[in-house]
C-alpha cells in the first residue's frame, strides 16, 4: 500500500473527515488545500441513488460552467463538406473525415473529445472497442453529434462538460482550477449541481444525492452535506 507524503499528511489535517461541510465551506476549504508545484483541478465526485442498469436512470447530460473548467481541451472534429471549415473557425484543433477515422484505427489517441456530425457515425461504430471505454465515442446525449458542429466545438471550447453516470452510479467532473476565485468557483459548483438535481430520474428511489465531495488534484477529499447542496442550488 502506498505511503501517503508529507506534503498530503499535513494538507489532510484542515479536512475534517467526520464532518459534512456546507458547499460554501466545502468550496471555501478545498482552495484551502493547494499543496502541488502546478496548478490543480477542483474536482467534483457524486454518488446518486439509481441503478444505470435501466435506461431511464442513465443521467447523462452536458452543462456549460460559466467560468469554464480552465482547461484548454484538444478536440477531434469528425466531418466533411462545408463543415470543415466551419469547425476550424470555430477552433477544433483537428478536422477531417477518413484520414482520421484511419489515424484512430491506428491507436491515434491524442485529443480530449472528439465531435462529429451524424452522417460520419456509421465510419465510427466500428470504433466503439477503442473508444466506448476511453469515454470518447460521440454521443448525441452528450452534445458530441451534431449537425451545427460549430456551435458544439465553440461551447466545449468555453467549458462544456459533457457526464455521465458510471456503472457504479458515480460522475466525476472538473469545475475549475485551484487559481480560480473562490466565487467564480462557486458558482460553477452551483450551475453543475442544479443541473445534476434537475435531472433526477422520475423511477429514482429514495435519496437521489448520496454522497458529494470536492478536492484537488492531490488533495483530500472533502465530504459536502448532499441536503444542503439541494438547498443550496434551490436557493
Amino acid at each position: 500500500m502506498a505511503k501517503a507524503g508529507k506534503r498530503f499528511v499535513e494538507v489532510s489535517k484542515k479536512v475534517d473527515k467526520s464532518k459534512l461541510y456546507s458547499p460554501e465551506e466545502g468550496l471555501k476549504l478545498v482552495l484551502d488545500t493547494k499543496s502541488a508545484k502546478f496548478v490543480e483541478t477542483i474536482e467534483v465526485a457524486l454518488r446518486l441513488g439509481v441503478d444505470p442498469r435501466h435506461a431511464e436512470q442513465q443521467v447523462r447530460g452536458t452543462v456549460v460552467l460559466p467560468n469554464g473548467t480552465g482547461k484548454t481541451i484538444k478536440i477531434l472534429a469528425l466531418t466533411q463538406g462545408d463543415n470543415v471549415d466551419k469547425a476550424k473557425e470555430a477552433g477544433a484543433d483537428y478536422v477531417g473525415s477518413d484520414e482520421y477515422v484511419e489515424k484512430l484505427q491506428q491507436g491515434w489517441l491524442d485529443f480530449d473529445l472528439i465531435i462529429a456530425t451524424p452522417d460520419m457515425m456509421p465510419k465510427l461504430g466500428r470504433l466503439g472497442r477503442v473508444l466506448g471505454p476511453k469515454g470518447l465515442m460521440p454521443n448525441p446525449k452528450s452534445g458530441t453529434v451534431t449537425t451545427d458542429i460549430a456551435n458544439a466545438v465553440s461551447e466545449f471550447k468555453k467549458g462544456k462538460l459533457a457526464f455521465k453516470v458510471d456503472k457504479f452510479g458515480s460522475i466525476h467532473v472538473p469545475i475549475g482550477k485551484a487559481d480560480f476565485a473562490e466565487d467564480k468557483v462557486v458558482e460553477n459548483f452551483k450551475t453543475f449541481m442544479d443541473t445534476i438535481v434537475k435531472m433526477k430520474p422520475a423511477s429514482s428511489k429514495g435519496q437521489y444525492l448520496r454522497t458529494v465531495a470536492v478536492s484537488l488534484t492531490m488533495g483530500p477529499g472533502i465530504k459536502i452535506d448532499p441536503i444542503l447542496v439541494t438547498k443550496f442550488v434551490e436557493a
